[in-house]
């Protein structure tokens, strides 16, 4: 299953307490049909009881409506409000089509996945409903609406949106975040050649020179770091460890880069006194930093496709549907 979002907007309303056609006609004076889609109406009594919903927080998708602001431009925009419940019934006929159909068993998983989520068993959730006026049956068929929608989005919608490395990458340097996407993991030894009181930095500075000089002749650098390193917890052949870019102070890693395998620095001073660094190998890793940005981008560029793609595809919904609307 794709996850390029959170939550998917697939429960694109509250469940529709749809009465008999019966009802309605006895009930024309009160009540009467809104908008004919394909084989399914909407009522008066829908779009108020929608509305209601809206109003007093009842059953209705938080995909549909994230936040508040939504909610209350739907309070505002009556035609807005009637659009969603059409694309709802466009949304259940396409279902039906196709035939998806939630298994009881995988709703019970979800509802108990609810209720725990809530800090509670499924009893509890029961109770919580019954004290919001809403009965576990109502529930059960909201979430198994739900269920079906969302396995029809992710199927025409969601499983279609594919985002490569070269958007992610493009995206970032857009944000002007990828003008270095590698890392490098090195290892290096060095010749340590300590300041003290007694021989000072330049002396420190000296004997560091002279080493360079040797290894410049050709002494081999192993042999060089055993016989001069002031390193108190030297290793043979000087090994200092395995690090990755940003382990190591600026100065240090700056001229560690430049080398090729092998190869070995000038004597660079630090706080402690003066280096000889050799890398010993060296390669490309994905840097950590670049990786995190990709996953934010990655989610970005998903959320935005999926609206994209979502809308086209209610767009070719409400085309190949019959709408009417009933002034």
């Amino acid at each position: 299953m794709s996850r390029f979002l959170v939550r998917l907007p697939v429960c694109l309303l509250a469940l529709i307490a749809v009465t008999s056609f019966s009802n309605h006609a006895s009930a024309n004076i009160v009540d009467s049909i809104a908008v004919i889609v394909n084989d399914e109406i909407i009522t008066l009594s829908d779009i108020s009881d929608f509305e209601n919903r809206l109003k007093t927080g009842g059953l209705v998708d938080d995909q549909l409506v994230p936040n508040d602001a939504v909610r209350q431009s739907l309070l505002k925009d009556r035609e807005a409000l009637i659009k969603k419940l059409i694309d709802a019934r466009l949304i259940d006929g396409e279902v039906k089509r196709q035939g998806l159909s939630i298994p009881f068993e995988r709703l019970e998983q979800e509802v108990r996945a609810i209720a725990k989520r809530n800090g509670m068993q499924r009893d509890g959730l029961k109770n919580a409903l019954l004290e919001k006026g809403i009965s576990f049956s109502t529930y059960q068929d909201f979430i198994k609406t739900g269920l079906e929608r969302q396995a029809l989005v992710e199927k025409s919608v969601t499983s279609k949106i594919k985002i490569s490395e070269d958007d992610v990458l493009a995206a970032l340097i857009a944000e002007g975040r990828a003008s270095d996407t590698q890392a490098f993991e090195f290892s290096i030894a060095h010749i340590l050649f300590l300041n003290s009181k007694n021989r000072g930095g330049e002396d420190a500075k000296t004997r560091a020179q002279q080493a360079y000089e040797k290894l410049t002749s050709g002494a081999a650098f192993d042999r060089v770091a055993a016989d001069s390193s002031e390193d108190p917890n030297f290793d043979v052949g000087g090994v200092l460890g395995t690090f990755k870019t940003g382990d190591l102070a600026k100065d240090l890693e700056r001229a560690v880069l430049k080398l090729s395998p092998g190869a070995w620095t000038e004597p660079i001073p630090t706080n402690g006194g003066f280096h000889i660094v050799r890398l010993i190998k060296r390669r490309l890793i994905p840097d950590p930093k670049i990786e995190k940005e990709k996953d934010r981008v990655r989610a970005i560029l998903g959320e935005k496709a999926f609206r994209r793609q979502y809308e086209i595809w209610l767009d070719s919904l409400r085309a190949d549907a019959f709408i009417r609307r009933n002034k």
